[in-house]
C-alpha cells in the first residue's frame, strides 16, 4: 500500500481525556477513531491488525477441533428468563421492538446452549465445541482505557459440551495451553500468566490470563517458577501459589487478556440439556466457556509494546511486515524506490510504501509511531552505495544491505 493513498494521517496529539497509552497511540497513529465513550471505528491499519489477531485465534481454535459459527447479536428476553439472568446482568443493553423485550448480546450462553443442544441426542454426539468471533455490547458505567474497557468490542467466545466432567477437565487444560500459545504468537507470551480468580456464580475459581504492565488495571501476585498468579480479589482465599504452595509471591500490575470457566451445569440444567449414554440413561451435559477479547488484546499489545516514539508491533500482528521510506527528491531514484516496492509485493511481502512528499524527519517520526517491525530507507545516500538502509523497530542502529542481496536478507528474517 502507498502511504500517500492511505485514508488516515498521523496526529501529534489527541484529547487529554484519553489517558491510556493504547488510546493515545492508536488514535495518533491512525489505527482507530473514537466515536464516543467506549466505542471506536477501526481504520485501515487498525482493521489489518485486528484481522491478524483474529486469524491467529481462528487457527488455534481450529486446532482444538472447535467449529466456527456466528450467532445473532440481537437476543430475546425469553432465553435470558430461562436462566434468570435478565434482571441480574447489569451491563445489558435492552430495547423493545414489536412488544417484545430484546437485548444486544454481551455474551452468548443463553443462545449457544439450546442451539447446540438441538443437535445432541446421545453420547455419540459428544464432545462438541463451537466458537465465534463477534461484536459484543456491554453497557459499562465507566468505559475507559481505550480498547481495554469498551461498550462495543470484538470477542472470541468458545463453548464446549461434554459427556463427563473428566472430559471437560481434559479439554479445559488443552484450551489453557492453546491460550498461552495465542499470547506467545501475539508477542505477550513472556509477560502473560495463568491467574486464579473468582469463579463468580459458576464455580469457586475461574482462570484469567493476565499480562504484566505498569499500566494495568488489575493487581496480581506471581509465582515466577510456576508461571502462575493469583488475582488480588481472591488472595485471602488462596494466599499461596496453587502450584508449589509457596507464599513468596510478587505483586504486579496487569491487564486481563482472557478468561475461562468451567460452567458445569449452570446453563445445561435450565435448558434441560441432556444426552443418552451407552445404557440409554439420560445424563446431564457439563459445559465450559472460554473468552478472549480480540480488540482488548490489540489494546493490551500496545500498552505493553511501545516506547516514547510509538508502537512496536510483533511481526505476526503488525499491519505490514515492512515500512519502505523513499527520501529522494530525484525522479530517477524515486522510480527505483517504486521498483523496489513492486518487487517486495511480488515476493509476497506486505509493505507500506511511504511515497509522500514530506520531510525525512516527518517520515521517520511517522514510521516509529506506526510501529511496523522492519524499516527500509531508500535515499540518495543509500543508492550511491547500491544499498538500502535496514532498521528493526526498537533497534538502536541501522545497517546497509545491498540491493542485490536484500531479498535474501528479508528471507532470512522470515519474511
Amino acid at each position: 500500500m502507498k502511504q500517500s493513498g492511505l485514508l488516515t494521517k498521523t496526529r501529534k496529539e489527541v484529547s487529554q481525556q484519553e489517558a491510556s497509552v493504547n488510546a493515545q497511540l492508536l488514535e495518533r497513529a491512525g489505527y482507530v477513531n473514537k466515536l464516543m465513550a467506549g466505542v471506536y471505528s477501526y481504520l485501515p491499519l487498525g482493521l489489518r491488525v485486528l484481522h491478524k489477531i483474529e486469524h491467529i485465534v481462528r487457527e488455534e481454535m481450529n486446532s482444538l477441533g472447535a467449529q466456527e459459527i456466528l450467532m445473532p447479536a440481537l437476543q430475546p428476553r425469553d432465553s435470558w428468563d430461562v436462566t434468570g439472568r435478565w434482571n441480574t446482568v447489569d451491563v445489558l443493553y435492552t430495547l423493545k421492538a414489536h412488544e417484545r423485550d430484546l437485548c444486544l448480546g454481551p455474551t452468548h450462553e443463553e443462545i449457544v446452549t439450546p442451539l447446540v443442544g438441538g443437535y445432541i441426542a446421545s453420547y455419540k454426539d459428544l464432545p462438541r465445541a463451537v466458537y465465534q468471533i463477534q461484536t459484543k455490547f456491554r453497557n459499562e458505567a465507566r468505559p475507559k482505557s481505550g480498547l481495554l474497557r469498551g461498550r462495543e468490542f470484538r470477542m472470541k467466545d468458545l463453548y464446549s459440551f461434554h459427556a463427563q466432567e473428566k472430559d471437560l477437565d481434559e479439554y479445559y487444560e488443552k484450551v489453557t495451553a492453546t491460550y498461552l500459545r495465542i499470547f506467545e504468537r501475539c508477542g505477550l507470551g513472556a509477560l502473560t500468566y495463568l491467574t486464579y480468580a473468582s469463579g463468580g456464580i459458576f464455580s469457586k475459581y475461574s482462570h484469567e490470563f493476565q499480562t504484566i504492565t505498569p499500566f494495568g488495571e488489575d493487581t496480581i501476585f506471581i509465582c515466577e517458577p510456576c508461571k502462575l498468579a493469583i488475582n488480588q480479589e481472591i488472595l485471602q482465599d488462596q494466599p499461596t501459589c496453587p502450584g508449589c504452595k509457596t507464599d513468596q509471591l510478587v505483586e504486579q500490575k496487569a491487564i486481563e487478556v482472557g478468561n475461562i470457566f468451567k460452567l458445569m451445569y449452570r446453563f445445561s440444567h435450565p435448558f434441560s440439556l441432556t444426552y443418552s449414554d451407552d445404557q440409554n440413561v439420560s445424563r446431564d451435559i457439563p459445559m465450559g466457556c472460554y473468552g478472549l477479547g480480540t480488540s482488548r488484546l490489540m489494546g493490551a499489545i500496545v500498552e505493553v509494546l511501545h516506547d516514547e516514539r510509538g508502537i512496536m508491533w510483533p511481526r505476526e500482528v503488525a499491519p505490514f511486515n515492512v515500512h519502505l521510506l523513499s527520501l529522494s527528491k530525484k525522479p530517477e531514484i524515486s522510480a527505483q524506490a517504486h521498483e523496489l516496492y513492486v518487487r517486495l509485493q511480488h515476493a509476497g511481502i506486505e509493505v507500506l510504501y511511504d511515497d509522500r512528499e514530506c520531510s525525512a524527519g516527518e517520515k521517520f517520526a511517522d514510521a516509529d509511531l506506526i510501529g511496523i517491525p522492519l524499516r527500509l530507507v531508500f535515499s540518495d545516500k543509500t543508492v550511491a552505495q547500491d544499498s538500502v538502509e535496514v532498521k528493526m523497530r526498537g533497534a538502536q542502529d541501522a545497517n546497509l544491505v545491498s540491493i542485490e542481496t536484500l531479498m535474501e536478507f528479508l528471507c532470512q528474517q522470515g519474511l
